[in-house]
């Protein structure tokens, strides 16, 4: 007891120093809540008793509205993989903008950021360019429901696909699509699922990490026996690699040696602007061909703005190349070693789960394989971390997800574990 009532007066006393701290971010929040519920557009960027907000970003680094200078690793949820206002990527909007924003028809962008998205992601053989990952995982769905004439659709526990799509939780505003759910990392149970439903299933979605639910890698076997079972059956097996494309060339299906059916895109692969593709095997997409009799329809003002495929094709091209991104992946292995030694050093229960550059803080010790495990870490702690991390100039997410950019050096990483051995050492007497 008296462990939990100093855990959270220290929660309180470390709330306190971030009012104080931030009183611009506090006046922004207050003024937008007039017109935005909550003050907020984007539920996750919330968090109790005000976000932060930002005037610039530069880099690696962020500079909040009261002046005070951030490394970010957190990299906008694996989106801003190329950092802030990287100077590749800005030349090639600024000088896309300059023949005209959005031209109504075809541009040249267009079929030469298909071409490089199909190069890197052999998997998609073909595709079709959407707005965000949520548009490209309904579309997805929606393609493998009218292709194999089936309705319902296998997902996993914890598993986060987008605005609609937030699995096994009381969520109202899911799509309405007739879901099974099972648990992640749980092969007997999916595949039995599988088999009592063979004729009805048209797909089977997941993340080959689980990246909103806690960085939680998915286990070979767990993926392979998916992949034989959909195929056995003749569904779709759709890949959800919105975040988790970042983490190998060709993807983490690709690193696992599988091809999923279906593959989904967004984030960082739009190069900071708005973003998402759902692509897959060819005699798939192939539907979407409006010269062919009874074509699937699939519109989008915006799905090839010139801002985005010009964004897209200079990141995939020029910056976020195959080698740079073995070599940020290589960093984050690295760098989790380093925090889960220094965890296991001070005897604190926490660790950092994860796979190259997308990783995730853990208030407890044992084994985590699926997001229940994870839920038995303690919040309060978690929460202690994040604004201990603030007040150390590291801005993470408030539920413990980070994920690496390009312009973060070895430097910083030696600065984030000094920071968290720092954590460990004041705070540890009260997370044991």
């Amino acid at each position: 007891m008296t462990r939990n009532f100093d855990l959270a007066a220290a929660l309180d006393e470390a709330k306190q120093a971030y009012i104080a701290d931030n009183p611009a971010s506090a006046a922004q929040h207050e003024r937008a809540r007039a017109a935005l519920p909550g003050g907020n557009t984007r539920t996750v960027l919330y968090y109790d008793p005000f976000p932060l907000g930002f005037a610039r970003g530069e880099g690696a680094g962020l500079w909040d509205l009261d002046g005070h200078r951030y490394t970010d690793f957190l990299g906008e949820f694996t989106a801003g993989v190329a950092g802030h206002s990287n100077a590749i990527i800005r030349r090639a909007v600024i000088a896309a903008m300059e023949d005209g924003i959005n031209l109504g028809g075809h541009n040249t962008f267009e079929p030469r950021f298909a071409e490089a998205v199909r190069a890197r992601f052999p998997a998609m053989e073909q595709m079709r360019f959407t707005n965000s990952g949520t548009e490209a995982n309904l579309l997805a769905i929606s393609t493998a429901i009218a292709v194999t004439g089936r309705k319902k659709i296998l997902a996993f526990n914890g598993g986060y696909h987008g605005a609609v799509f937030t699995i096994g939780a009381p969520v109202n505003i899911n799509a309405p699509f007739d879901w099974l759910v099972s648990g992640y990392n749980d092969a007997a149970a999916a595949v039995a699922l599988i088999e009592a439903h063979a004729s009805e299933i048209a797909a089977v979605i997941l993340e080959p990490m689980l990246g909103g639910g806690g960085c939680i890698p998915a286990e070979p076997d767990f993926l392979h026996a998916l992949r034989e079972a959909t195929a056995r059956h003749g569904m779709m097996l759709i890949f959800d690699e919105v975040m988790t494309s970042r983490l190998a060339p060709g993807g983490l299906g690709a690193a696992h040696g599988i091809t999923p059916d279906l593959m989904t895109l967004g984030k960082y692969v739009g190069g900071g602007m708005s973003f998402g593709a759902f692509g897959g095997r060819a005699d798939l997409i192939g539907r979407f061909d409006p010269s062919q009799p009874g074509a699937l329809p699939h519109a989008g003002t915006f799905n090839n703005n010139v801002l985005t495929m010009a964004a897209g094709l200079t990141t995939l091209s020029e910056v976020f190349t195959p080698d740079a991104a073995l070599a940020l992946n290589a960093m984050g292995e690295r760098l989790r070693a380093r925090l889960n030694a220094a965890c296991q050093a001070a005897a604190v229960p926490m660790q950092f789960t994860g796979r190259g550059s997308m990783l995730a803080a853990h208030m407890m010790a044992g084994s985590i394989r699926t997001p229940a495990d994870a839920a038995a870490g303690s919040v309060p702690a978690r929460d202690l971390f994040f604004f201990d991390m603030l007040r150390e100039g590291y801005w993470i997410a408030r539920r413990g997800m980070m994920a690496l950019s390009l312009p973060l050096t070895e430097a910083d990483m030696d600065g984030f574990v000094a920071a968290v051995e720092r954590f460990l050492a004041a705070r540890g007497d009260l997370l044991r």
